[in-house]
């Protein structure tokens, strides 16, 4: 082992031991902390200690060459600038991929060689990793809240890839713009306004993964219909807002050009 290696081993060691140490010291002090607030700086910690070993661990998002349902996930990697492999599966590989996943479904994530299913556990997992939860337990479960709305709602939306007869699909969009879409824009509308008087990010004062959770819904249903936002003056600019966040602006950029 080299002198250097070895001088950032020592480096890190004195690091995770002060740390320690003022955690227990200053035990009291963060009795009334939240377990979310805590386990984040202790996670945070342990990246910074693997990050400076060259230790991080190996991430690969397995998806369909799509945005889809892991697109909410590739924005919180690329909002924290975590590095991690886009294995993008093609329709013509999936039936001999498919008895490999965990659930025998897509996306999935593997954390050096370890396999996560599950969308939204992938992204709570990946926010977490990110500093996008919020800055305690409460302000947690107001995101988990918004995604579980959002998420709600665009299962939805299935029907538009797989109607294909043109008068049933109009029908079907009608419908769902009625029964489903408006009254979560509003829902959503109010949720805004209610924080900072919807200057700012659904929860807290920093973006959240519900933020881009949000966003990327907002940007299918433009896709769809770019006047869907028009009465929704609140989460238009917050749309514009997230989009131009660091990380985010780069990856909308640079990212595949994909049909869906």
């Amino acid at each position: 082992m080299g002198v250097s290696s070895s001088s950032s081993i020592v480096c890190a060691v004195i690091v995770a031991v002060f740390t320690a140490s003022a955690l227990l010291l200053y035990k009291p002090a963060f009795h009334s902390a939240s377990v979310c607030s805590m386990s984040e700086i202790l996670s945070s910690i342990s990246s910074s200690i693997q990050s400076h070993l060259g230790m991080a661990p190996k991430t690969k998002l397995f998806y369909f060459d799509a945005r889809g349902r892991a697109e909410p996930i590739r924005w919180i990697f690329a909002y924290g600038g975590q590095e991690y492999e886009d294995v993008r599966i093609s329709h013509a590989d999936w039936p001999a991929v498919k008895a490999t996943t965990p659930n025998g479904q897509l996306p999935y994530l593997e954390v050096d060689g370890k396999a996560l299913a599950e969308s939204l556990a992938i992204a709570r997992y990946a926010a977490r990793k990110n500093g996008l939860v919020g800055k305690d337990d409460f302000e947690a479960a107001q995101a988990d809240a918004l995604v579980d709305i959002v998420s709600g709602a665009a299962t939805g939306l299935s029907f538009l890839w797989t109607e294909k007869d043109p008068a049933k699909l109009a029908e079907l969009k009608a419908n769902f713009v009625k029964v489903v879409i408006q009254p979560v824009l509003k829902k959503l509308e109010r949720d805004l306004h209610a924080n900072n008087n919807g200057e700012g990010f659904f929860v807290g004062a920093k973006p959240t993964w519900a933020d881009l959770y949000v966003v990327n819904f907002l940007d299918t249903l433009a896709a769809w219909d770019a006047t869907f936002l028009d009465e929704y003056k609140g989460l238009k600019a917050h749309s514009q807002r997230v989009h131009e966040l660091k990380g985010i602006k780069e990856w909308l950029l640079k990212r595949p050009v994909t049909a869906n």
